[in-house]
């Protein structure tokens, strides 16, 4: 479907004026009513929940982010932590009360938004483990969140965080959640729950993995987008929606393979971004799933929680391969859980500790740890139990599907039979969860602040019952732990950094789990249709799945531009002038704490 170039609203507004002028002769009946601007994105990944308390899938994280504001987020230019919700915070001399100014707003419904909203939030984190399914972590320093008044909210710490200008928390309406007696209740995730919201866009409508329809919120403090309405449209696979997008169906598509973005490279009518990636794709190997009081929960193979099975798995990968084959060169060698995009924070192994691909390496360790082969070149463990491991993917991806035939090849050569299990991405999620897996493919998005992703190889978010997302891996170490805690809580930067860094040494040496790549973004547009969307970083940066919603609420219609003046940036003017003072505010703010702390504190399957 074309998109219509100028909004429903400024043509109506415009009919209206005619109409005045010329009386009833000129009245616009229903045949003649515009047409809203409607913008469709593609979705090939799974709605798990839009409760922003328990959507964990970066599909519905990217809904989330466009419903609801947060405190903070990241700056659409360089991920720099920028005003939200909250005008301006400052930090206590010694980082353990901050305060936040509420901006004077309204939620999407008309009702004052205020500070007693962001206190509800956080508190019901707090008080309630299944609120804290998705963001929990955010918050498990946290001592007591008060609403002194409308505009002022005040957070006190157990101990100083770092990552107090990077809460990725979704702010959500009081007035509608303080009903909920049950996070996990379906009711959350309907409209009557989730439809007022403070964000760009609020969701209107929702078919069951299928569709979620959002439109501009009108309320919206930034000011309204150029768009009126967003559909996220649920696809099987990636190239039926290739096929939409060829068709003008659907205007937006992210999670292109190489194939398909080579493929869509100059097509008239579609502008393709190759951007720089903030995920990665990983390998989980079950290290013996357990709940949070440590008791054991599904039914990984045994063999997996000998860390020496692991290691010897993890140096019979080749990742240079996947990144070749499977990606299409479009892709960077693995590391650590913080992708080289966020350069500060980024572990790269030495080549001491790295797992260079070596079969023989990887035989003579499992002969060494007492796994030797059968007679059917099965290799047999200590219990009598042949190494055969069941590997769970995503049907729907063409990843999975292709690296599941590479590494299965590999493990056989050191004499581990693998069982291919492809399933739904629900399925996949619900046995990752629930520790009913011994290798499985999974990966995240991560945000410029470290801390959420760090924090989910933690003991502390161990699941309280099997079913729950809130551990990565099931990992649970003391040393990581350690270190997880020092990077934590350093506001100084360069320590910081080296603390998160040497906690990632920590989680490799130990693999859990085993970063496969860092896949680039491959997207595509209609760009006959929508003349901009706005990258994050604006440079270089990804359309979808950002650390905010600055492609959406800065997408411009085809010929909008145009008559925009001064609007050559892709946003809303109001929005550059806020981001602008935003950023000044960032500064001022950095400088106040450099001065006060005498140190800068720090600055948002496939989850996140």
């Amino acid at each position: 479907m074309r998109a219509v170039r100028t909004t429903w609203r400024r043509r109506a507004a415009a009919l209206g004026a005619t109409a005045l002028v010329a009386g009833p002769v000129l009245a616009v009946g229903p045949a003649q009513a515009q047409q809203p601007t409607v913008l469709r994105v593609a979705l090939v990944q799974s709605i798990d929940h839009l409760n922003p308390f328990t959507a964990s899938f970066a599909s519905t994280a990217m809904i989330g982010r466009i419903s609801w504001e947060f405190l903070t987020l990241a700056s659409a230019e360089d991920n720099l932590p920028a005003p939200g919700l909250a005008e301006s915070w400052t930090p206590s001399a010694d980082g353990l009360t901050w305060t936040f100014k509420i901006r004077d707003t309204k939620w999407s419904d008309g009702t004052p938004l205020t500070a007693r909203d962001a206190a509800f939030t956080f508190n019901r984190m707090m008080s309630d483990p299944a609120a804290r399914e998705a963001n929990g972590t955010f918050v498990e320093q946290f001592q007591t969140v008060t609403a002194t008044d409308d505009r002022t909210l005040t957070v006190t710490l157990k101990k100083p965080q770092a990552s107090m200008t990077a809460l990725d928390v979704p702010i959500v309406p009081e007035h509608v959640w303080s009903g909920v007696t049950d996070m996990a209740s379906p009711e959350t995730d309907t409209v009557a729950k989730v439809g007022v919201g403070s964000g760009p866009f609020t969701i209107t409508e929702y078919q069951t993995n299928q569709l979620v329809k959002m439109k501009a919120n009108p309320n919206y403090w930034r000011g309204a987008p150029k768009v009126d309405e967003l559909q996220f449209v649920k696809f099987d696979n990636a190239d039926a929606a290739v096929n939409a997008l060829n068709n003008g169906e659907v205007d937006l598509i992210n999670r292109l393979t190489a194939t398909q973005f080579d493929s869509l490279n100059g097509k008239p009518g579609i502008t393709t971004n190759k951007a720089v990636g903030r995920r990665y794709d990983e390998l989980l190997m079950n290290p013996g799933a357990q709940n949070f009081d440590r008791q054991p929960i599904g039914d990984g193979h045994p063999a997996l929680k000998d860390v020496r099975v692991r290691k010897a798995i993890a140096r019979a990968i080749d990742p240079a391969t996947i990144i070749d084959k499977v990606l299409g060169g479009y892709g960077e060698a693995p590391g650590g859980i913080v992708p080289p995009v966020f350069k500060t924070y980024h572990y790269e192994p030495g080549p001491a500790e790295k797992y260079t691909f070596d079969l023989a390496a990887a035989n003579a360790a499992l002969d060494q740890a007492g796994y030797p082969k059968g007679p059917d070149g099965i290799r047999v463990g200590p219990d009598g139990r042949k190494l055969e491991l069941r590997f769970t993917g995503h049907a729907t991806r063409d990843y999975d599907q292709r690296v599941v035939k590479y590494v299965a090849g590999w493990l056989g050569e050191i004499g581990i039979k693998v069982i291919e299990k492809l399933v739904s991405d629900n399925e996949v999620d619900e046995s990752t969860s629930a520790g009913n897996y011994d290798l499985a493919l999974s990966g995240w998005g991560t945000n410029p602040d470290p801390d959420y992703i760090l924090a989910k190889q933690t003991c502390s978010v161990l699941p309280a019952t099997a079913g729950s997302t809130s551990s990565n891996a099931f990992f649970c170490d003391a040393e990581y732990d350690r270190l997880y805690a020092l990077q934590a809580a350093e506001s100084d930067i360069t320590k910081r950094a080296e603390y998160a860094k040497q906690a990632q040494a920590r989680y490799y040496d130990q693999a859990p789990s085993l970063v496969l790549d860092y896949k680039s973004a491959l997207e595509a547009y209609r760009s006959d249709k929508f003349s901009s969307l706005t990258k994050q970083p604006v440079a270089d940066g990804a359309l979808m799945e950002q650390s905010g919603y600055w492609s959406f609420y800065g997408a411009v219609p085809a010929g909008e531009d145009a008559a925009a003046a001064g609007d050559s940036g892709g946003l809303p003017t109001g929005a550059w002038i806020a981001i602008g003072a935003g950023a000044v505010l960032v500064v001022v703010l950095v400088g106040v704490m450099v001065s006060r702390r005498g140190k800068s504190a720090g600055s948002d399957d496939d989850k996140e």
